[in-house]
């Protein structure tokens, strides 16, 4: 087999085609999963210690109409959500019910949050394994072309090998691109789900300082007229 030095880079990733081009699509799919929760998880810690602050000064001054309308107008965020379920709910259960749909709620967002990053976990944990397939298939070729030459030395293998060794090489890159930002999502989401468990404890809090159930129903009744 003749050297291949004078190959380019994509001449080796068209001839390690069964492994470079899964690897190829594993990485964009993996930057597409990326590119997306950076713009989902974007400033949500901010947004939730600013709506916490925003709906428990409205409880605190008993205005749980304007504390519901708040929440309901940022419904389209986590904390928006949460909040709004455990307001509007505040007049028909008591302090124990009303932190269970809280915590309910929280995991429910925490779930949807979580969704799309088994794909980062697994192209993490599989392309190097993809990689290493194409590697030792490069090799049994480069073997299988230097008996059918029947002439041996490094200079006849060392192409072949040379273009196998590329594959490692992709998967290991798109592996750690992904476990990376899996990681560091990760430590967000604890980060955002603390800050909405605190949110929540705050708002219990102020609910319970605000009088007993049956005021605070009518209370929410009358802000919403």
């Amino acid at each position: 087999m003749e050297p291949s030095s004078n190959l380019s880079m994509i001449d080796m990733i068209q001839q390690g085609w069964l492994a470079t081009y899964p690897l190829i699509f594993m990485s964009i799919v993996s930057l597409t999963v990326i590119a997306e929760r950076l713009f989902t998880f974007a400033g949500l810690i901010g947004q939730t210690a600013d709506l916490t602050r925003g709906v428990h000064g409205e409880l605190t001054k008993g205005d749980f109409g304007a504390a519901l309308q708040r929440a309901e107008a940022a419904k389209g965020k986590p904390a928006g959500r949460v909040f709004a379920e455990v307001v509007r709910n505040s007049g028909a259960l008591d302090s124990e019910e009303l932190a269970d749909v809280g915590a309910e709620r929280r995991f429910e967002e925490m779930e949807q949050l979580k969704r799309p990053l088994w794909i980062l976990g697994t192209v993490a944990s599989s392309a190097p394994f993809i990689g290493l397939f194409g590697t030792v298939v490069g090799i049994i070729k480069a073997f299988h072309n230097m008996a059918a030459l029947g002439s041996g030395g490094f200079a006849v293998v060392a192409g072949g090998i040379s273009e196998a060794l590329v594959a490692t090489a992709l998967g290991l890159g798109v592996a750690i691109i992904a476990l990376i930002f899996y990681n560091y999502f990760q430590v967000r989401l604890d980060r955002i789900e603390s800050a909405l468990t605190i949110g929540t404890a705050r708002l219990m809090e102020a609910l319970r300082t605000a009088g007993t159930a049956a005021p605070r129903k009518a209370r929410v009744a009358d802000g919403l007229r």
